[in-house]
């Protein structure tokens, strides 16, 4: 193996690795030792942290990705540049944010329901630092492909530290302050690591300015304030419900939801696992503009996302007795509903494939831009007219709104534009073999020990799904693979 599919393969241990010890946190620790209202808590502090390190980092990681490589000979000083961008930007927004305390936490105290918020708002400081250090440093790292190291701190350190500390609460050693202070401590150790391992491989170094990286300031600066925009506009789409959630409800609410969108993510993991690959494949396409690579790319993957994801939901759907059982706490059942529509949410975004990849390595990039900000202000307005109404159930039907109108634009331009489009009628008989095996998981009689039911039912409905993909061969991949390891051909 090449260097680029070693740390492919190491990476997909680590990712699926961190996701198995996050779903031991999120699912059996965290509902039996922290309370719904500090689980929402926990959640709205890291949403609050991501967007602020976003803000803060004023879109150097892209600067470094795409201009490192200029500037990598002489080392004149651009990592340098990078720095003092960074704490020039999270300066001017802490003096923001310290200034605007009061209000934000006279707002809270005012709420019905006494709101965590205020007892911990000034963890969101450091923690956001942290954040900050590493979102830089693991650009870095990516420049120089040391990847590796970077996704094991976050994915599988971290989550050491945050079960570490849940433990210590349950055992009654520690209070939720604590807790909170052992994941912030967790942050720093996961940036120092990374720091002294980039120090030691001495590829960036902290210089004076050089001519040409002056030069180059305003062209630096221009392009970081693009790109903070565009992926100020992801963070934001994905975390805007959490902020309007608490800002209009309270932090049990934020529990409960935020718990619902860290399960239904699992069903977005098929995407990340192929966009590892097909990203190149669809960059290099567009270097020999290969419309028809593009196009077959194009479809291929939305076809095995949507399969899998399909799969996936519905898996978790005909588990809805066995999964609220895992959950512990009671309110889970009485909200399951929101978890389906989040669940669709995550089905219709990967369904659409590599369609915003498409758009953003082509000339036309800035469209993405200006459709993500478009989203962010329809997400907004959705979630500020539904969560007062209906609660949880508007944050989610905000969400699965955005989603759908979102990748249809995308979809949209690209037929238009360029002619492609992924959809035949497999997603169709997709769809129908999706509704089969749900009524036949069920319809499946509820058995006394829930891990055998849950066993039973998925397995029951793995096996009839996996059969009628193959039957109709909805996937040559999919098909493929099952020639050649199960049927042996």
């Amino acid at each position: 193996m090449n260097l680029l599919q070693k740390q492919g393969f190491y990476n997909s241990i680590i990712l699926y690795t961190g996701t198995a010890l996050g779903f031991i946190n999120l699912i059996f620790l965290f509902q039996r030792y922290l309370s719904i209202e500090q689980i929402g808590l926990f959640n709205l502090l890291i949403a609050i942290s991501g967007i602020y390190a976003q803000l803060a980092s004023a879109g150097s990681s892209n600067i470094i990705l795409r201009y490192f490589p200029y500037f990598r000979e002489k080392n004149e000083g651009f990592v340098s540049f990078v720095a003092m961008l960074c704490i020039a930007a999270f300066s001017i927004l802490t003096l923001l944010f310290v200034a605007f305390r009061s209000p934000i936490i006279h707002y809270y105290e005012q709420k019905p329901g006494s709101s965590l918020l205020v007892q911990y708002y000034n963890y969101i400081i450091p923690l956001s630092f942290f954040t900050l250090v590493y979102l830089v440093l693991e650009s870095l790292a990516r420049a120089v492909f040391k990847n590796v190291l970077s996704a094991f701190l976050k994915e599988i350190l971290l989550r050491l530290f945050t079960l570490a500390a849940v433990i210590l609460v349950a055992l009654k050693m520690l209070h939720y302050d604590g807790f909170m202070t052992i994941y912030l401590w967790g942050n720093a150790v996961i940036a120092l690591i990374l720091l002294l391992s980039i120090w030691k491989e001495e590829h960036f170094k902290l210089k004076r300015l050089s001519p040409s990286v002056s030069e180059k300031r305003g062209e630096l600066m221009s392009y970081g304030m693009f790109a903070l925009l565009s992926g100020s506009t992801v963070v934001l789409i994905q975390n805007i419900d959490v902020f309007m959630l608490s800002a209009l409800t309270n932090d049990a609410a934020v529990g409960y939801y935020s718990t619902f969108f860290s399960l239904a993510i699992v069903i977005n993991l098929p995407a990340r696992a192929l966009s590892r690959t097909s990203y190149q494949i669809i960059s290099n396409a567009w270097q020999e503009y290969d419309m028809a690579k593009i196009g077959k790319i194009y479809h291929k993957t939305s076809v095995v996302q949507c399969l899998l994801g399909c799969l996936l939901l519905v898996g978790l759907v005909v588990n809805r007795e066995n999964i609220v059982l895992l959950l512990h706490k009671p309110g889970y059942n009485q909200y399951f509903d929101v978890f389906i529509i989040v669940g669709v949410a995550f089905l219709v975004d990967i369904t659409g494939g590599l369609n915003s990849h498409i758009i953003s390595s082509s000339k036309y990039y800035r469209l993405i831009t200006l459709l993500l900000s478009l989203a962010v202000l329809l997400c907004g307005a959705l979630n500020w007219g539904l969560i007062p109404k209906i609660g949880m159930a508007g944050a989610a039907i905000a969400y699965l709104l955005t989603m759908f109108l979102l990748n249809f634009s995308y979809w949209l331009f690209i037929k238009i534009k360029f002619k492609l489009q992924p959809f035949d009628r497999s997603f169709l008989i997709v769809f129908v073999i999706a509704s089969i095996s749900l009524a036949i998981g069920l319809y499946i009689p509820k058995l006394n020990n829930f891990i055998i039911d849950m066993g039973v039912r998925s397995l029951v409905v793995g096996l009839v799904y996996a059969i009628l993909a193959y039957w109709f061969k909805i996937s040559e991949d999919i098909n493929q693979v099952f020639d050649k390891f199960i049927f042996k051909r």
